[in-house]
């Protein structure tokens, strides 16, 4: 059911979104958890490759050297504006991976179990961001 006056977006809202700088904070808001990432990895590779095999990705320094390629290149793409579908899906798979990988909530219990279940989501959720940002620059 749709509330009344709502069948379509507010002017102001339509003008706001429009706005030349939105979009651009929108793809560093999306891409900056992958820009820290990458920088932390590149700055301590050791720990990053501490990382990796932690979850188990052997030879840690090549899933290190991935990820890291990834997080810094696809931001890079996405934040460039150039094949930007091809940044949001090297990220969104980056992601998938490591969520598959790392919050596997359904193991847990307890507190545990829902904190890791939030992070799974969240995950989720940023997935569906690197989809939409695609679609903005495929369309």
């Amino acid at each position: 059911m749709m509330l009344p006056g709502l069948k379509q977006d507010p002017g102001w809202v339509h003008e706001i979104l429009h706005w030349p700088w939105v979009l651009v904070a929108a793809r560093l808001a999306l891409t900056t958890a992958y820009l820290l990432g990458g920088l932390t990895k590149l700055l301590n590779f050791s720990a990053a490759i501490a990382e990796q095999e932690r979850f188990g990705f052997r030879p840690g320094w090549l899933w290190a050297a991935l990820t890291l390629l990834i997080e810094l290149g696809g931001s890079a793409l996405i934040l460039s504006g150039y094949a930007v579908w091809l940044g949001a899906g090297a990220l969104g798979c980056l992601t998938a991976i490591a969520m598959l990988k790392a919050d596997k909530f359904w193991t847990k219990s307890g507190a545990e179990r829902l904190t890791q279940a939030n992070t799974f989501f969240e995950h989720l959720g940023l997935i569906g961001g690197f989809v939409l940002i695609a679609l903005i620059y495929v369309s």
